[in-house]
């Protein structure tokens, strides 16, 4: 990342295309933007000396780094685990005496200690299960099936004691998601599924009066899957304010598509419930194993995703080869532009397989090592991330952009201390000048080609 430093003047003599930031336009407030804490991260990060590792934490974490702040998590396993596992496997436990997430303290909690302990580290952590025991399940196995009716209330109860044993780990859950993917991944790894009815009576009878009666302020978020069918279930699970009133907001992920970031569906469900924050909470470069430090690739149209050979005919279409940092770069932004509040990515760091995954799921991280070596690769998507982890800030308000520059994707926040970060995407081969203007002050600034740029207003 290169930095320079410009002036703002009052002269306006360039017949540049304008950039134009709209500072008395004020949209959604934002939570942050950051990883997932994994048991595969955590593995992998064990493999490293304990400075190396200190090192990869500090520079996801550390404001001298990408300084993540919105992070997630999993609640039992998930694919990215060695294995699966819960932390209550006594059948008909209802009352879940033998609850322990001892599974997590030997890799996972400390991580996550390890993280909240850099200097000024500044993020909140978002909970999030794949699957509860089999026990509870219609079909008796972590892949796919229904959470049994009979086992709801224990269900709720299983959220609120791992809120509570977090809590005395020095670990704060500031959200849980009702449920990961609850249209199922095809039963490939943990997985359970939820209709948006069973979903709302969950909230509505369990989990939400339980939150009340435990005391506990974790806040819910609904959904977590694609945005394709985002509309529905918001529609059917929010038009019951008693199951509304326990729902702080709603996760999406982006695997619908490549190249859409569906700002059609973000914005009318933005309009429908305006006080129900969207947030994204998983998106990675899937079914690809990594390509070790070679960032030309990470700039290349050659990436594919599980649909370019897997999605059905008529959705190929929005799953063709790609450059994963503009994946990356343009959903932001464009969600950022569509009422996202915030944006997740997944694996922290993966080794240079795409794992370990014990669903053979593999998948590329912004920070990859080789184990047998103890090399570690800053892939281009740890950049493109620090671009709006590091600049824009938790609480910063969306601004309005009049943008003539046509060639380039921007965004534009205000941060709590009164900075404005822009960020800009040229995916063109041709550099582009601009003129930016904030209230009645001016510069002239040239983006290259093929470049992500962010610039900081003081």
């Amino acid at each position: 990342m290169e930095r320079t430093h410009e002036h703002l003047s009052s002269a306006n003599d360039s017949e540049l295309p304008t950039i134009r930031i709209q500072k008395e336009q004020r949209f959604q407030k934002i939570f942050g933007f950051g990883g997932a804490f994994t048991e595969s991260t955590a593995y992998v990060l064990n493999q490293l000396d304990s400075e190396k590792r200190k090192e990869v934490i500090n520079s996801y974490f550390s404001p001298a780094g990408a300084n993540y702040s919105l992070t997630r998590t999993h609640i039992n396993s998930c694919d990215f685990s060695l294995d699966t596992y819960a932390y209550a496997n006594t059948a008909s436990d209802i009352n879940l005496v033998d609850f322990s997430v001892e599974p997590d303290l030997d890799d996972l909690v400390p991580l996550i200690q390890d993280a909240l302990a850099v200097p000024h580290a500044e993020f909140k952590i978002i909970a999030s299960p794949w699957t509860a025991p089999p026990w509870m399940k219609d079909n008796n196995l972590w892949y796919g099936g229904s959470l049994k009716s009979e086992f709801y209330p224990t269900w709720a109860l299983y959220f609120s004691k791992y809120i509570q044993e977090y809590e005395k780990l020095g670990i704060p859950i500031w959200s849980v998601t009702v449920e990961n993917e609850p249209l199922g991944n095809g039963a490939q790894w943990e997985s359970m599924i939820y209709t948006p009815a069973t979903m709302a009576d969950f909230i509505k009878n369990h989990l939400g009066p339980r939150f009340q009666e435990d005391g506990i302020d974790t806040k819910i978020l609904i959904y977590d899957q694609n945005r394709d069918h985002l509309k529905q279930w918001v529609t059917e699970v929010f038009s019951d304010p008693e199951v509304a009133k326990f729902v702080y907001g709603t996760a999406v992920h982006w695997y619908s598509s490549t190249v859409e970031w569906y700002p059609e569906v973000l914005t009318e469900v933005h309009e429908a419930f305006p006080d129900k924050p969207l947030i994204e909470t998983e998106g990675c470069i899937d079914a690809e194993i990594p390509h070790w430090q070679d960032d030309d690739w990470y700039w290349s149209k050659e990436a594919t995703d599980w649909g370019y050979d897997w999605a059905p005919e008529e959705d190929k279409h929005l799953h063709p080869k790609y450059v994963p940092v503009y994946r990356y770069a343009r959903d932001i932004i464009g969600g950022l532009n569509s009422w996202l509040s915030g944006w997740v990515d997944w694996n922290l760091v993966l080794d240079d397989k795409g794992g370990p995954n014990h669903a053979k799921n593999w998948c590329i991280a912004p920070v990859l090592v080789k184990p047998e070596t103890k090399e570690v690769y800053y892939t281009p998507l740890y950049y493109v991330m620090a671009h709006f982890s590091k600049f824009i800030r938790p609480g910063a308000i969306r601004l309005g952009i009049d943008c003539e520059a046509k060639d380039l994707m921007v965004t534009a926040c205000s941060n709590p201390n009164g900075s404005i970060a822009v960020v800009a995407l040229n995916q063109t081969e041709k550099a582009v000048s601009y003129k930016l203007v904030c209230d009645n002050l001016h510069t002239t600034l040239t983006i290259p080609a093929e470049a992500i740029q962010t610039i900081v207003l003081d």
